[in-house]
């Protein structure tokens, strides 16, 4: 049987190879979501095989916020004198995919290994709900924390993280530049990102970014897929330039505030060289900034944290790592 997404032959050596395995049984014969009619439905299908089990943790809870809903996962244990360190957090899925239950594996391991309350956002998606209705969101998420978090959460408002993945990573930059120009300005202790859009001016020839021509035959995440991502979120061209959906070209008052950032990105990614362009445009402001390439790895490594690759698991290590000791020095 013909396989219907088979990988390309050009990006097979270039792969892990256990990532080769994973997909060709699992995944060569799903259609992509960008190659089905869109119905909202799609975001019930079951999340990608490949994934570790969430871990236990103290609490979960739920909150309403404005417009969009909060998953709060809290730590086993005493609280810290002065309240927990929290890490606010946006999932993937190119602002149309996702929810509340999405990537809960991360959440409550970086909940557990970094000794931090960890704060999901449930925020609005396209393309019911287009630009700029996920940034509100998350900047509403913010605020909440900020100015509610000591007392509804039992936090310590003098260390606040935030980060994402994909998607989530680009709204997680939109925030942190939005928290360094707000008067005064919500400070910050860091920001983690995995995998992030920071551009989304990129054309499928690679400008100004080649990694989009380089990869283009990685699988999970292609040029095609990323543009439908983009039309569902930002329907209008005339928005994919605007800072706040490309944090690459926030203003520069704003990369003055922003805090010190670890930036993981996917060798084989598509998005590659815009997560390194975003990390060397911080250093340029003389932020310190961690980038680390996975190497023979594709997009969605970070849910392939099980038994699917071995480099998905020491992606969630380093990031839980880079998290708990930036708060232990803040």
């Amino acid at each position: 049987m013909t396989a219907i997404n088979p990988l390309h032959p050009s990006i097979i050596p270039r792969l892990d190879p256990e990532y080769v395995e994973f997909y060709t049984k699992y995944l060569a014969n799903v259609p992509s979501q960008h190659q089905v009619p869109w119905t909202p439905d799609l975001r019930n299908q079951p999340a990608q095989p490949g994934g570790s089990e969430p871990l236990k943790v103290g609490e979960i809870r739920d909150f309403s916020l404005a417009h969009c809903k909060v998953r709060v996962f809290t730590p086993e244990g005493e609280v810290p004198d002065g309240g927990w360190p929290v890490f606010l957090f946006f999932h993937g899925g190119g602002w149309t995919l996702g929810g509340i239950n999405a990537e809960a594996s991360f959440a409550t391991n970086i909940c557990k290994r970094a000794s931090t309350v960890v704060v999901s956002v449930d925020y609005r998606l396209g393309p019911e709900e287009p630009f700029p209705a996920a940034v509100d969101d998350a900047w509403d998420a913010l605020q909440w924390i900020y100015h509610h978090g000591a007392h509804e959460l039992g936090i310590n408002t003098s260390k606040i993280a935030l980060g994402g993945s994909s998607s989530g990573g680009n709204l997680a930059a939109v925030v942190a530049h939005k928290a360094s120009l707000e008067a005064p300005h919500i400070p910050l202790v860091f920001q983690l990102l995995i995998v992030p859009v920071t551009d989304n001016t990129v054309s499928i020839s690679g400008h100004p970014h080649a990694s989009w021509v380089e990869n283009q035959y990685t699988p999970s995440l292609s040029p095609e897929k990323m543009l439908w991502f983009r039309r569902n979120y930002l329907p209008r061209p005339e928005d994919w330039g605007k800072w706040e959906a490309s944090p690459l070209y926030a203003p520069d008052d704003s990369f003055r505030g922003v805090p010190k950032t670890w930036i993981g990105v996917a060798e084989l990614d598509i998005l590659r060289d815009e997560g390194i362009a975003y990390g060397e445009k911080l250093k340029s402001y003389g932020k310190e900034v961690t980038i680390k390439v996975y190497p023979r790895a594709p997009h969605p490594i970070m849910a392939n944290d099980g038994d699917a690759l071995q480099v998905g698991r020491q992606l969630i290590s380093d990031a839980c790592d880079s998290l708990k000791n930036a708060f232990q020095a803040a």
